[in-house]
């Protein structure tokens, strides 16, 4: 006997008609609403949903929608000593490295693991970057992420730098960016740590977790929202909203950008806080 919960309610003789009856999705607006029926309906677990929700939402997004910009990225020199290169390394706990030479231009990427031969090494300065670079693929700020996707599956690579329309690099993306647009975050060397809130990449750029308190984000920002309503940052992102966002959209409240980066049907997760320091 057949227990699965999709089991059809029609007789298997009937199905043909089941299908002519049963209005067929025109858009992608409407296959998401039937889709959070079934989830109203137990049909459909939330999780399932969010992922099926971030697989049709990737199509629609670029590469320059979830890059790490080049001023956020932690580079190595082609011609950097291992003295130089290993402090680096343990400090930044990034597995992989754009290697630059001195114009800034990308050589290649080095692998953290890569470096192990070091430990056992009797000299260490012996060592040369070059020897170790893996090719770097290069994509446009402009391509779609399901492509991008189907390329690092077929390649085998975890890494791209992306390049502006100059053909310099604007900053790099990783499969694991675009795997969490999918499934939602995955824990790395980018998140913020459990015991906190929010984590400061620069001046103006900011992570931060949606269940922040509205004090601790106060005190951090030096901002003045209210706690009469809500407890979490992200209450109020929520209330600006009119509704649950989803990932990537933004808004403007009180002079900071907030930019949605995880997100599902119920809840917002994780924000990137931009603070705006032009001159008035």
């Amino acid at each position: 006997m057949n227990n699965s919960p999709f089991r059809s309610r029609w007789p298997r003789w009937l199905e043909p008609l089941r299908r002519c009856l049963t209005p067929v999705p025109e858009s992608r607006e409407e296959i998401t609403e039937m889709l959070r029926r079934a989830e109203a309906r137990e049909e459909l677990d939330s999780e399932a949903l969010g992922i099926i929700e971030g697989a049709l939402q990737v199509s629609d997004m670029q590469v320059r929608d979830i890059m790490i910009p080049k001023a956020q990225l932690v580079t190595v020199r082609a011609d950097a000593s291992p003295r130089e290169l290993l402090p680096i390394v343990i400090q930044s706990a990034h597995s992989r490295f754009p290697v630059i030479d001195s114009d800034g231009d990308v050589l290649g990427i080095l692998l953290a693991k890569d470096l192990l031969p070091l430990a056992l090494a009797e000299d260490i300065e012996t060592f040369e970057i070059k020897d170790h670079v893996r090719p770097a693929s290069f994509v446009p700020e402009s391509k779609r992420l399901n492509v991008l996707l189907r390329e690092f599956r077929a390649t085998r690579s975890h890494m791209a730098v992306v390049i502006d329309e100059y053909g310099t690099m604007a900053g790099v993306v990783t499969i694991e960016d675009v795997l969490e647009q999918i499934v939602g975050e995955i824990e790395d060397e980018h998140d913020v740590d459990d015991d906190s809130y929010i984590k400061r990449f620069d001046r103006t750029n900011y992570v931060v977790k949606a269940v922040t308190p509205i004090d601790e984000f106060n005190e951090a920002f030096h901002t003045d929202f209210s706690d009469d309503e809500f407890d979490t940052i992200g209450g109020i992102v929520v209330q600006q909203f009119g509704r649950v966002p989803k990932r990537n959209e933004s808004i403007e409240i009180e002079g900071l950008t907030f930019r949605v980066l995880n997100a599902d049907n119920r809840r917002v997760r994780l924000l990137r806080v931009f603070v705006d320091e032009s001159p008035e």
